[in-house]
């Protein structure tokens, strides 16, 4: 019997895009679906195992290993493009379709890349296809975050591919396929250019900076694919390391803590982005078959409920033009642009860990996990959070942005009915997320190590809803002093944006200074071409009492024979050979 290949599922992606700015109309919204599909059916038949290998030099480049942990990442990341693409069929935008496609590509390259130079190749496809969707905007402020968000990646990748060259060097290895070999030099530089696409603080401003300025649509295929390749590349290779628990807890509230001080909504949104992917991380540091389990469980949760909720604070974005807490309240948008407040809170309730939703099923697996780990600080760290997630995203944002109290200083604004597409992409995820959340057995059972949890059991249930209930009364007292203000938040990347801006000027102060130097070897030189032409005369007027000025070259006039010139010149160079020579002697002996 033949066995025929799967095909690579990132080709249809890669490929495809290929023809989509010479189609148009429904004929490419229908080849935008159709994309995905293909992909998603071709997964389903791809077996485990090593496919589509290249020799490259004395290393083999492995395109396709494929594994449980490949594929849970790879069946998400095609789903969400297949969401992604449905919610923004209207836009009219081939730039940001073209470069949506090899994103998600790049992405599922990454995740079954089976050696680090593949990993490198498709890591970088990302980042560059990535910066194009920011870019699609093309407004102003569009156009800045991208430049900083690329210059930030630039700095990841080099020190990804510098840590990939010298753990080559070290171990003679470029495998992908399990735990790298820990310590040296390169295993770090490694581990550098992971978290900071992670986006670990200190190394994330670049994620609330950028995906808040893509377009409406755009932000959907942000919010999937570089942070969660990010983190199936520590499950991979970085497996147990302790630091990253740490790491992954102090991000949980690192992200929760900005958030409440946040007034663009998505902005607000992005910091939970931060905050979620801390669980992730921190799953992964804690290393157990229970944490490594819930870090790849809450990856494909996170990604169906982030981009709902990116999706419906777009709606609201499209809807009204306004994206600040602070204009949105009090218009009773619940009443004008009720749908998206439902398709809202559904990614709410499960970003929340609500039962019944899917973060409820994936998010509990890693704090228990930290907990009969005997990480208490873990433990403590992923449980606070978990409050002031709930209290963000499910209480103060769409408190303030459909209900809010009513004011009579704002403008009416003519409110822009959503497309259906819009309604279909944000049914379709919370389809899948209140789906898990009831039949979890549905994603445990693709997940890379066998699972023993049993989300719903009695203490699991009772101590999500005391946590939910008690923060709700919190917010009930305090909501006033939770109310939005058009204020600036300053990050970590306020170091880089001023630590840039001086560089920058003190690069205008060297090329000054270049120039006054420039500007005086000119004067300097011009002035020995001077005195060439006429040595003796210039050495007379040194002597003169009167000031005389250096006169043109007359044929009428006796001029002293060029031999004299000569003569001083090589009496000068022989007292300078004399000289040099000497000093060398000396020091040599």
């Amino acid at each position: 019997m033949i066995m025929i290949k799967p095909i690579p599922p990132f080709l249809f992606y890669l490929i495809g895009a290929l023809l989509v700015p010479f189609l148009k109309g429904q004929i490419q919204k229908l080849y935008l679906l159709i994309i995905p599909t293909l992909a998603f059916l071709d997964l389903l038949s791809m077996p485990q195992g090593t496919y589509w290998t290249i020799k490259f030099l004395d290393y083999q480049l492995v395109l396709g290993h494929v594994d449980k942990l490949s594929m849970v990442f790879a069946y998400v990341f095609v789903i969400i493009s297949f969401a992604a693409l449905l919610y923004a069929l209207q836009a009219e935008n081939d730039v940001q379709h073209f470069s949506a496609l090899y994103y998600a590509g790049g992405a599922l390259g990454v995740a079954f890349a089976g050696d680090l130079f593949t990993l490198y190749i498709f890591w970088e496809l990302m980042a560059i296809a990535s910066v194009f969707v920011i870019w699609a905007q093309r407004d102003k402020e569009a156009i800045r975050a991208g430049f900083r968000y690329v210059l930030v990646h630039l700095f990841g990748g080099c020190a990804l591919l510098a840590g990939i060259v010298i753990y080559a060097i070290q171990t003679g290895s470029i495998a992908f396929s399990g735990p790298l070999v820990h310590g040296g030099l390169g295993f770090w530089l490694i581990l550098i250019g992971f978290i900071l696409n992670a986006a670990v603080p200190p190394l994330h401003p670049w994620l609330p900076d950028a995906y808040p300025r893509a377009s409406v649509t755009g932000a959907i295929f942000l919010t999937a694919y570089t942070t969660k390749s990010a983190v199936y590349t520590l499950l991979r290779a970085f497996p147990g390391v302790e630091l990253l628990a740490y790491m992954g807890a102090i991000m949980t509230v690192y992200g929760v803590v900005w958030a409440i001080m946040e007034n663009d909504i998505r902005r607000l949104l992005s910091y939970h982005i931060v905050s979620q992917v801390g669980y992730m991380v921190g799953g992964v540091g804690i290393g157990t078959a229970l944490s490594m389990n819930g870090s790849a469980a809450h990856a494909f949760c996170h990604i169906l409920y982030k981009a709902l909720l990116f999706m419906g604070a777009g709606a609201v974005i499209y809807s009204t033009g306004m994206r600040k807490m602070s204009d949105l309240a009090g218009r009773d948008l619940y009443k004008k642009i009720p749908h998206s407040l439902i398709y809202y809170m559904i990614g709410a309730f499960s970003i929340s860990a609500v039962p019944l939703f899917n973060g409820f099923i994936s998010k509990t697996m890693i704090v228990a996990a930290a907990e009969e780990s005997h990480m208490l600080p873990v433990f403590f760290l992923m449980s606070t959070a978990s409050i002031g997630t709930w209290l963000c995203v499910g209480l103060k944002l769409p408190y303030y942005t459909w209900f809010g109290k009513q004011r009579t200083d704002v403008k009416e604004v003519e409110i822009k009915p959503l497309p259906l597409n819009m309604h279909l992409g944000m049914a379709f995820l919370s389809f899948l997320c209140f789906f898990i959340g009831i039949y979890p057995h549905v994603l445990y059972r693709v997940l890379p190590y066998p699972v023993h949890y049993h989300p719903y059991a009695p203490h699991h249930v009772v101590g999500e809803l005391q946590m939910l209930l008690m923060t709700i009364v919190g917010v009930w007292v305090l909501i006033k002093r939770l109310e939005p203000h058009a204020v600036i938040n300053l990050d970590t990347d306020w170091f880089y944006r001023k630590g840039a801006g001086l560089f920058v000027r003190f690069c205008y102060f060297l090329g000054a200074v270049r120039t006054v130097l420039q500007n005086l070897a000119i004067d300097l030189v011009d002035g020995f071409i001077i005195i060439s032409r006429n040595p003796i005369y210039d050495i007379k007027s040194l002597f003169s009492e009167k000031e005389t000025q250096l006169l043109p070259y007359d044929a009428n006039v006796y001029r002293q024979p060029v031999g004299i010139g000569v003569m001083v010149a090589l009496i000068l160079f022989t007292l300078f050979c004399y000289i040099f020579y000497t000093v060398l002697a000396t020091l040599i002996t």
